[in-house]
C-alpha cells in the first residue's frame, strides 16, 4: 500500500478513499430545471441541485449497509481538546460492560487517536473493501490510524477525500451485528461532522464540553448544527469537571433544550492511563461509576 498519510492528493487508484477527478465535473455544477429527477426511490424537487440527490442516495445506501446496527451515537463538540475521545471510548466500554455488542468508529480522519487511547498503535486493517474493523476487549474498532504506515506522519487529504473515507467507514466496512456504534467525531462544523450528519441517521449526539466559557460557546454551536440537520441531542457531558456542573455548562444544556448526562471529574489519572493505552473505566472504579451514570441516562 502507498502512503496516503503524506500525499496531498487522492490515494492511488484501487485504494480505500480513492476518488476520480478527471477534469471539470459538469454534472455537479448543472442545475436540473426539469420537473423531477428520480433515483433510489427518492425525488429531486424542481430546481434542486443534483448534489442533493447524491446525498439522499448515499444516505439510503448507508442505511442499508448499517441495517444490522441498531443504534448509532455521535460524540461531538466544535471545540477541540474537551475530551470527546475520552467520552466516546468510555461510553463504548460501559455499553459493552452492560452486555451490548458495540463498535467504535474514529471519524477524526486526518488526526485519528483512538488507537493510541486503546494501546493499538501497531494494529492495522487490510486496506481492501470491505474494511474489517479490529477487535479490542470485545469491541470492534475502525480508524484511519489503522490504514497508514506511520502514526506520526500527517494525513494530508483534501475535503472530498476525507468525506470519501468517512463514506468508506459507513458504507464499505463490515461492522457485523451491533447494538451500538459509537462515533467519535472531529471538532469543528465543517466537512467531517457535516458528512456524517447528512448521510447517517443517528439516534443522537452526546455534546462534550468543559467548564471554560469558550468550550460552552462552541458546544452550543455543535448542538445547534446537529439540530439544524435533524439530529437529536441526547444530552451534555461536562468533562474536566470540579464535580458540580459549571454555570457555562448549564447554559449549554438550557440553550440546546436538553439534559445534563453527567460530569467527569478532572483527574490526573485519566491522562496517565491514556498515555499507557489503558481504558479508564476498566482501570478505575471511580471513573467507571461516573460513566455508568452517564450511560444509564442515555439508555433511559
Amino acid at each position: 500500500m502507498a502512503e496516503p498519510s503524506v500525499q496531498p492528493e487522492a490515494p492511488p487508484q484501487g485504494q480505500v478513499g480513492h476518488e476520480h477527478h478527471h477534469g471539470h465535473d459538469h454534472t455537479a455544477h448543472q442545475h436540473d430545471h426539469h420537473a423531477h429527477a428520480e433515483a433510489g426511490g427518492a425525488t429531486l424537487p424542481p430546481g434542486a441541485h443534483p448534489s442533493f440527490m447524491r446525498t439522499i442516495q448515499q444516505r439510503q445506501r448507508v442505511k442499508e449497509k448499517l441495517s444490522n446496527v441498531k443504534h448509532k451515537i455521535g460524540v461531538y463538540s466544535a471545540k477541540g481538546g474537551v475530551g470527546k475521545t475520552t467520552v466516546a471510548i468510555n461510553v463504548a466500554y460501559t455499553l459493552k460492560q452492560k452486555g451490548f455488542k458495540v463498535g467504535l468508529l474514529d471519524a477524526d480522519i486526518d488526526c485519528p487517536n483512538i488507537t493510541m487511547f486503546l494501546g493499538m498503535d501497531d494494529a492495522k486493517m487490510e486496506p481492501v473493501i470491505p474494511l474489517k474493523p479490529l477487535e479490542k476487549d470485545g469491541i470492534v474498532v475502525a480508524s484511519t490510524a489503522m490504514l497508514v504506515d506511520e502514526l506520526k506522519r500527517p494525513i494530508i487529504w483534501r475535503g472530498p477525500i476525507v468525506a470519501k473515507m468517512i463514506g468508506d467507514f459507513l458504507e464499505n466496512t463490515d461492522w457485523g451485528e451491533l447494538d451500538y456504534l459509537v462515533i467519535d467525531l472531529p471538532p469543528g462544523t465543517s466537512d467531517s461532522p457535516l458528512t456524517i450528519m447528512q448521510v447517517l441517521s443517528l439516534d443522537g449526539f452526546i455534546i462534550v464540553t468543559n467548564p471554560q466559557k469558550i468550550a460552552g460557546i462552541n458546544s452550543i454551536r455543535s448542538g445547534l448544527m446537529a439540530k439544524r440537520l435533524g439530529a437529536p441531542v441526547l444530552g451534555v457531558v461536562e468533562n474536566m469537571s470540579s464535580g458540580q456542573p459549571s454555570d457555562k455548562t448549564m447554559e449549554v444544556v438550557k440553550t440546546l433544550d436538553t439534559v445534563l448526562l453527567g460530569t467527569v471529574a478532572r483527574d490526573g489519572k485519566i491522562a496517565e492511563m491514556t498515555d499507557r493505552g489503558r481504558t479508564h473505566v476498566l482501570e478505575d472504579a471511580g471513573i467507571s461509576r461516573q460513566f455508568q451514570a452517564i450511560v444509564d441516562k442515555i439508555l433511559d
